[in-house]
């Protein structure tokens, strides 16, 4: 299953596909969602720190919070990110 996420800007863009997946170990480092206001998503990764990512607006992330959820609730695992500009494609398996 993929899905394409819309975030604010570039950097946003590459700072939630490198929080969420690292290709080199197909590990899936996002672990929680701690937080959401607005259009801001805060995550938390394996090693407990929290980040936040700025996505386009609220629907982007409705979106991304749905579907990440069976990742953290570890039903299914993220198997390749890509970056388009101001979007990330999330497949999960």
């Amino acid at each position: 299953m993929k899905i394409k996420i819309s975030c604010e800007d570039k950097y946003e863009t590459q700072k939630l596909a490198s929080l969420i997946f690292i290709k080199d170990s197909n590990e899936t480092f996002v672990t929680k969602i701690l937080n959401i206001v607005e259009n801001e998503v805060v995550i938390e990764l394996k090693d407990k720190s929290a980040h936040s990512v700025l996505l386009k607006d609220n629907v982007q992330v409705e979106k991304f919070a749905d579907f990440i959820q069976s990742v953290v609730e570890k039903e299914q695992k993220i198997v390749s990110t890509k970056i388009f500009d101001t979007e990330v494609e999330i497949e999960k398996e």
